[in-house]
């Protein structure tokens, strides 16, 4: 089964907020699918993002909505093309009211910062080597271990 589109729903306490923090990150709002309730964030042409109200979240379910300041439900993990573009994202979410609630991880092949929105939902952004993607982080790191000693 191929997925053709990914639409990821989160909760809000202020859309209005959360609308502007998306749109300083550099994603935009696609107004067609956008009311009093909720949002749609446009990542790329198949990511998506509904912020809706906590309470227009809780029609589509019968489990309790979860604090997201106090309890994780997911961790949204998103890559980007170097180093330098997941710290320009990092700069942007925390200038536009989102914070890091821990400190940059750095694998060697893989780098990542967390970035929450106001909110409290995480998202992941980080920016991993194409060679480690290819062979796997073990094979890569020894690749890289072989060439700093050849």
């Amino acid at each position: 089964m191929t997925a053709t589109s990914i639409f990821v729903n989160l909760p809000t306490n202020d859309l209005d907020r959360s609308k502007a923090f998306y749109e300083a990150l550099g994603f935009t709002i696609n107004p067609l699918f956008t009311d009093e309730n909720a949002a749609c964030v446009v990542f790329s042409e198949n990511i998506y993002f509904m912020v809706l109200t906590r309470e227009y979240l809780g029609t589509f379910t019968d489990k309790q909505i979860i604090d997201t300041k106090t309890h994780a439900q997911a961790l949204i993990a998103l890559s980007r093309e170097s180093r330098d573009e997941v710290d320009a994202v990092l700069a942007k979410g925390l200038a536009a009211g989102g914070t890091e609630p821990r400190d940059a991880q750095d694998y060697g092949f893989m780098y990542s910062r967390d970035l929450e929105d106001p909110d409290g939902n995480v998202l992941e952004f980080l920016f991993m080597d194409q060679a480690a993607a290819e062979q796997g982080p073990e094979a890569y790191l020894a690749d890289q271990a072989q060439s700093a000693t050849a």
